[in-house]
């Protein structure tokens, strides 16, 4: 676990799947018809914080309900992806945009459609539910399930690593 945490200070940019990352495996029907998904307020402010203190947020997703880019963009994450069928073009988008090197991005995902991506970053990582072809390749497996806390679990991780995590100067408006 020592080498992890090292690795952790090179983080400059997270990138995130959805469905079973942000949001629960569980979902529902609204009256309309569309699929509702819960997510984890903590993992909210650990997304908009990090952003506050200028790391790179992006989502990499193959769901895309309006609800959910909604929710992101209020978070402020700018760096959306929904309904990629190819998850690797989206990343090498955002490598080459951000110019980024594998090191410096933390991948969250939790099943086969985010292997790929995981195999080509610096730091793959999962929540507890996730797939064990996932967690076979994940340099660490959160403790917290997926829509439950994971993603404020690996973010503080790597705040505290750089030293960027408590600055209660940097407010952050709850969602």
């Amino acid at each position: 676990m020592a080498f992890f945490k090292e690795e952790l200070k090179s983080v400059k940019a997270f990138i995130f799947d959805v469905d079973g990352v942000i949001a629960t495996q569980e979902m529902s029907l609204s009256p309309e018809g569309e699929l509702v998904r819960t997510s984890c307020a903590k993992d909210g402010y650990a997304i908009m914080y990090a952003i506050k203190k200028n790391y790179i947020v992006a989502i990499i997703s193959g769901g895309g309900t309006p609800s959910i880019r909604e929710r992101l963009m209020k978070l402020g994450i700018k760096e959306i992806h929904l309904k990629v069928e190819n998850k690797v073009e989206a990343f090498n988008e955002i490598v080459a945009k951000y110019n980024l090197k594998p090191e410096e991005i933390l991948y969250m995902g939790d099943d086969i459609p985010d292997y790929n991506v995981m195999r080509m970053v610096g730091v793959p990582v999962c929540p507890s539910d996730a797939c064990e072809e996932i967690k076979e390749i994940s340099k660490y497996v959160s403790d917290v399930r997926g829509g439950h806390g994971c993603v404020r679990d690996v973010m503080s991780q790597v705040m505290r690593a750089r030293g960027d995590w408590m600055d209660t100067k940097c407010y952050v408006k709850s969602m």
